[in-house]
């Protein structure tokens, strides 16, 4: 049965300021052309109201974290009620256990549906190459504990935020939870290896559509941001694997595509890993 929805990936560009609310107007633009065109459910990219600042090191980090109900995500949930839009809204969280990599999730009438911490933090040492910075993200962020499916508007989904992506087993564990879509939240760059980097950047989006048969929702930030250049290419992927639909490598756009949901099930058939499964072998998997 096909259950048709548009779906969007909202691809932003640099951040020039650390005021979170420098990037509100962009975003409420956005989400109105998403809601003028029809969208179901709309995602940003990671971390995308502030520069990407853990290629830093920088004590005094308070300015990049706020909370759900601060001045700017109100704003920006705000429009997305307005124009009846559900988000998939990344943002770095100050909460009282710590601070975290965050994804607020809400549906089309503003409820809020919880939040996913991203639970897979890396640390990447730098080089003396040209755009080599590194990544320091151990410093910064809390792992989140939980890998929630949350039902939005009748669609079940899930969120894997950017390393996330790289780890089969998450993903495998949101789909058997009941996810139809992984809403992936990410801020890729080139770093000192442009060839490498833009060569391996659908691998790991089109192999978790393909091997746990559900949509994949890309979002990536764009452009150059100091000596950080960000890949773009937003991306849909379908439940076989194949690339949808690809934003630009260059540009900030609204990437939209109109999905059918009910093709999950289908393509589960088709291609019936889940009968085939074997869990009784893989506990090693789990225990190591």
């Amino acid at each position: 049965m096909s259950r048709i929805i548009k779906v969007a990936s909202a691809q932003t560009g640099s951040v020039e300021s650390d005021d979170m609310s420098s990037m509100v107007p962009k975003a409420v633009s956005m989400i109105r052309d998403a809601g003028e065109r029809g969208v179901n459910i709309l995602t940003f990219c990671e971390l995308f109201l502030s520069p990407f600042f853990p290629n830093q090191l920088i004590e005094d980090n308070d300015r990049f974290f706020t909370s759900v109900d601060s001045e700017p995500m109100t704003a920006i949930r705000d429009a997305a009620k307005a124009a009846r839009v559900a988000l998939v809204l990344p943002f770095g969280e100050r909460a009282n256990t710590g601070n975290y990599n965050s994804t607020l999730v809400t549906d089309a009438s503003g409820k809020v549906l919880g939040t996913y911490r991203k639970t897979h933090i890396p640390a990447y040492f730098p080089n003396s190459k040209s755009g080599g910075t590194g990544s320091y993200e151990k410093f910064y962020f809390t792992p989140g504990g939980a890998l929630p499916v949350f039902d939005v508007d009748g669609v079940k989904i899930g969120v894997q935020i950017c390393n996330d992506r790289l780890y089969p087993e998450p993903s495998r564990v949101l789909t058997l939870g009941g996810a139809e879509i992984i809403f992936m939240p990410i801020a890729f760059s080139v770093y000192s290896d442009p060839e490498h980097r833009n060569s391996i950047w659908e691998l790991a989006l089109r192999s978790r559509a393909f091997e746990n048969g559900v949509y994949v929702v890309a979002c990536n930030k764009v452009g150059q941001e100091g000596v950080r250049k960000h890949l773009g290419r937003s991306m849909i992927v379908d439940p076989r694997g194949m690339i949808v639909a690809e934003a630009s490598n260059e540009r900030e756009e609204l990437l939209v595509r109109e999905i059918d949901v009910g093709q999950v099930s289908a393509m589960r058939k088709k291609f019936p890993w889940w009968r085939d499964r074997r869990p009784d072998l893989y506990g090693a998997v789990a225990s190591h």
